[in-house]
């Protein structure tokens, strides 16, 4: 082998090196880590986090990935790192677990989602409409309308429809009920699940008949159904500590993440801490997949169509533009 020869080989062996190192080198910067969302058991949590998976897929160029389950095992995979992200963190709802994990540095809350939650008293808003209550109907007038309410079961009494047998709202519900006097009139049903619960209100609602009852927001219901609030006290934290007698506390529902995200993926904490809604428009886009028996999917689809003026305040334009050109 000439010398040239050996020469000429040597020169390709280097190329071809530099080549693999380039290419090596580019494959690092473009390839980006797969991001897992905490994908609770209930729908607006799962509709918030393919809003939020959309962009960072079609904006961001994120792989997507979801873990199913229950409020306990997923906040433990968001502090040990097995989940990325949470969008609905009901944080007085899990305060304990919540408080620990924020002191200990394992979990960052960005902030709020959504922080005009609701749970109370409602009737349907056509009763009113139709001169059967008046329009700024309240606890204290309840009593005067017993009779509109009539249980089928005692006729003497009106009926409410509580919150679920087991939840905690079915205590505070029954301790609302002696201060506002509303026992003497009223007998209190304890649906055995939320399908229950739904039922007595949609079977009411789309026969135009009288409902009373505990239901909140945001959920497809009052996305879909026309109500009105019973009023109560407004919320005063020492009457809810002594006897639960006014309105039910707003909760907390913010976006955390486990603490090594920043680190890793500084452009997704910058969106996620823009992330900003409404249960109003949570309850939009959960009554379009109730209605239209959509999935999740179809209903963050939706949202991003529906709310184009407010979820492309949460990022960069370049960004905005990628989204809307991936959207149907």
């Amino acid at each position: 082998m000439t010398k040239k020869h050996k020469l000429s080989i040597k020169l390709l062996m280097i190329a071809l090196g530099a080549i693999l190192i380039l290419s090596s080198f580019v494959g690092c910067v473009t390839q980006k880590e797969t991001l897992t969302f905490a994908d609770l058991d209930w729908d607006s949590a799962q509709v918030h986090n393919r809003i939020a998976a959309f962009i960072l897929e079609h904006g961001y160029e994120y792989e997507i990935a979801y873990n199913f389950g229950s409020t306990v095992p997923m906040f433990v995979g968001l502090e040990d790192g097995s989940n990325d992200i949470s969008m609905e963190i009901w944080v007085e709802n899990q305060q304990e677990a919540y408080d620990k994990a924020i002191a200990a540095g394992t979990v960052i809350d960005l902030g709020s989602n959504y922080s005009d939650n609701w749970q109370g008293f409602l009737v349907p808003t056509y009763m009113i409409e139709d001169g059967d209550l008046p329009a700024d109907i309240s606890v204290e007038d309840m009593p005067d309308y017993w009779d509109l309410f009539k249980d089928p079961e005692d006729p003497t009494k009106g009926r409410f429809y509580s919150c679920i047998a087991g939840w905690a709202c079915e205590m505070i519900n029954d301790e609302k009920f002696e201060v506002y006097g509303l026992k003497d009139t009223y007998n209190i049903l304890r649906p055995g699940s939320g399908t229950a619960l739904l039922t007595s209100l949609v079977d009411a609602y789309e026969n135009h008949q009288p409902w009373f009852g505990y239901y909140w927001s945001p959920t497809p219901a009052l996305g879909m159904y026309d109500m009105t609030v019973v009023s109560e006290p407004a919320y005063d934290e020492a009457v809810w500590n002594e006897n639960h007698g006014c309105d039910y506390p707003a909760v907390k529902v913010n976006i955390c993440v486990n603490s090594s995200l920043p680190d890793r993926a500084p452009e997704v904490i910058d969106f996620l801490e823009k992330y900003d809604t409404t249960a109003a428009m949570t309850n939009v886009a959960l009554a379009y997949m109730e209605t239209n028996s959509a999935t999740s999917d179809d209903a963050a689809v939706y949202f991003l169509q529906e709310y184009e003026s407010v979820w492309t305040q949460w990022v960069p334009s370049d960004i905005a533009s990628k989204v809307k050109d991936a959207l149907p």
